[in-house]
């Protein structure tokens, strides 16, 4: 199968009502959107949460979508983002309510600035995997969001040992550097 149609094919798939190519699309990108999710909310249960609903829409969603690159990463970082703006919302919705004296037991809230950066951050990590190589892709894909050990992504791509771990270091340098300019000056 060819590696650049693939998220083309698996969303066409989808969106005509196939769950085995959703899963996979599922499979292929959870992680991703997770650590998404997790920079907002900064809560692994909140979320594993906003992770499940940003997929419950993408489900809903795919037979309107019209991809517009390669990666499905960057549609569902955008639905990822805003499913964690709500749980947010609901955060403060919640903490307004509560009783004065439990204020000292609501944890903090992100606040705006935050809000900002981790959508920006969001945005970065999308953009940068979107420039990468579909061999860089699906690397990153395969070892980094599915698992795969080296010689197993080897194998699938047909390409040596050596270059999946090499590749896959560059790769993790590059988002290393997207995540550490999104940090704001002191």
């Amino acid at each position: 199968m060819a590696h650049d149609a693939h998220d083309r094919t698996l969303v066409a798939r989808a969106a005509a009502g196939s769950e085995t190519a959703f899963r996979t699309l599922y499979r292929a990108y959870v992680r991703p959107v997770y650590w998404i999710a997790y920079g907002i909310l900064g809560d692994a249960g909140d979320a594993e949460d906003v992770t499940q609903e940003a997929f419950v829409v993408a489900w809903r969603k795919l037979p309107d979508l019209e991809l517009a690159g390669e990666s499905l990463l960057p549609w569902l970082a955008t639905i990822c983002r805003f499913q964690a703006a709500n749980r947010l919302r609901r955060r403060q919705r919640d903490a307004a309510h509560t009783a004065a004296g439990m204020d000292e037991q609501v944890p903090a809230l992100i606040d705006v600035e935050q809000q900002v950066i981790a959508a920006e951050f969001a945005d970065r990590i999308a953009a940068e995997l979107g420039g990468m190589s579909v061999l860089d892709r699906e690397i990153f894909r395969l070892c980094a969001t599915e698992g795969w050990d080296y010689r197993a992504a080897a194998a699938e791509l047909g390409v040596g040992h050596g270059v999946v771990r090499n590749r896959l270091s560059r790769v993790r340098t590059r988002l290393r550097g997207a995540v550490t300019e999104t940090e704001p000056a002191s």
